[in-house]
């Protein structure tokens, strides 16, 4: 259980935390109705995703629910989505430990190819350490859950009694958009933060009595995550006025500075780059797990299916970094700032998918209780789907179209 739950804070609570108020600035008080909007979504879908682990407590946990509801080719497509948006929030939270590490040693980050490779380092060694066993990567997400999680509620429960109210009212909406759409892009900023909700569904095969265990820990981990991201957050936007947190690669760190001094902001620097070490160790566990589950059904190529002797699915965690990596590597001329808001509403375009069609899937063959939570998810889902952006929503797109002939090839070759 406490393992499970680990899972979901950790995958959870990762950089958004940390990098988000710098995202949120422009938005002013209209981030709190996003967050708003973004804690009931994210909690109809936690519910949602509880009942189907409990009706199908197996690996592959969204990729599971859209093939057992919808078939071999819808399950293909939300499997290609599912990986699509990991490897990218993998490129995205290796990006947020880069600022983190910044902020303790300016030098690192100091230009664009300095803050590259110090994110591709973090996702390296990440990976290095899930191919040393699912155990082993299992061990280390407790631990970095744990030494994240307790000092951030502490800075929350703390900075709030210092908030300024006045950066929230004025002006409430200083971002110049019309007040719905400044609420559309704030709803899909924020739904990032809590990303990973599903997560303790994707190794379910792995989890000891999964169809009672991956529930609990699917609402409770979200619980625990959503609260302590929105008060900290908000406490951030509250402390700081938006002229300074927009272009910071640190904006959590800054405030704790402007509170208590340089030390403080050095020590939520550095539980920031635990976090995101943590996060990322979490997200590249799932990013082997999803493909591993799509190929050993056949609608992905055999080799992600092999285990090796450590029990680890090593090709789709390797693929995997590769792919994150050729992402921060074509990105690396924007700025750190640039680079993690382009990759978050990327990897949250790729993520909606898979929410749309878990909620889809309980009000097709679930039982009638819940239905009215799945819808509630479904709903949330194409709200801020519509409100990803343009940019963002085709290159989702794209990506997802770039599976088709992946799929195509798989069917051929099973049918020759």
């Amino acid at each position: 259980m406490w393992a499970a739950i680990a899972l979901v804070v950790g995958n959870m609570i990762g950089s958004g935390v940390f990098l988000l108020p710098a995202s949120l600035a422009p938005y002013g008080g209209v981030s709190l109705v996003g967050w708003a909007i973004t804690l009931a979504g994210a909690l109809a879908l936690a519910l949602t995703f509880a009942r189907l682990a409990m009706r199908w407590p197996q690996t592959g946990g969204p990729y599971v629910f859209a093939r057992n509801a919808f078939g071999e080719v819808p399950g293909f497509l939300i499997a290609w989505s599912y990986w699509v948006s990991i490897w990218c929030a993998n490129a995205a939270i290796a990006v947020a430990f880069a600022g983190s590490i910044g902020a303790l040693f300016p030098q690192a980050t100091a230009t664009p190819l300095r803050g590259a490779a110090c994110a591709l380092g973090a996702l390296w060694l990440c990976v290095g350490v899930n191919v040393l066993g699912v155990r082993e990567a299992g061990r280390v997400q407790l631990l970095l859950t744990v030494l994240k999680f307790v000092p951030l509620l502490l800075f929350a429960g703390i900075a709030l009694w210092f908030v300024q109210p006045q950066h929230f009212v004025a002006p409430f909406n200083p971002s110049g958009e019309s007040l719905p759409h400044a609420i559309n892009a704030t709803a899909a900023l924020t739904l990032w933060a809590l990303l990973g909700l599903e997560a303790a569904t994707v190794p379910a095969g792995a989890i000891e009595n999964a169809e009672r265990t991956v529930p609990r820990a699917t609402v409770v981990g979200t619980l625990l995550a959503g609260v302590v991201t929105v008060l900290a957050v908000s406490a951030v936007l509250g402390l700081l006025p938006a002229s300074q947190l927009k272009d910071s690669t640190a904006p959590m760190a800054d405030a704790a500075r402007a509170l208590w001094g340089p030390w403080a902001g050095l020590g939520i620097a550095a539980v920031a780059a635990v976090s995101c070490l943590g996060a990322l160790n979490g997200w590249v566990l799932l990013s082997g797990q999803v493909p591993f589950a799509a190929a050993r059904d056949g609608v992905l190529p055999s080799p992600l299916a092999k285990l090796d002797g450590n029990g680890t699915p090593a090709v789709g965690v390797l693929a995997s970094g590769v792919l994150a990596s050729l992402l921060v590597a074509a990105n690396y001329s924007r700025s750190l700032a640039q680079l993690f808001t382009f990759s978050i509403l990327l990897s949250t375009a790729a993520t909606l998918l898979p929410y749309l069609a878990g909620t889809a899937a309980w009000l097709l063959r679930g039982e009638r209780r819940g239905r009215l939570l799945a819808l509630a998810g479904l709903l949330y889902s194409a709200y801020a789907l519509f409100g990803i952006g343009h940019e963002s929503l085709l290159w989702g797109i794209a990506l997802l179209l770039a599976g088709l002939p992946v799929y195509a090839w798989m069917r051929y070759g099973r049918n020759r």
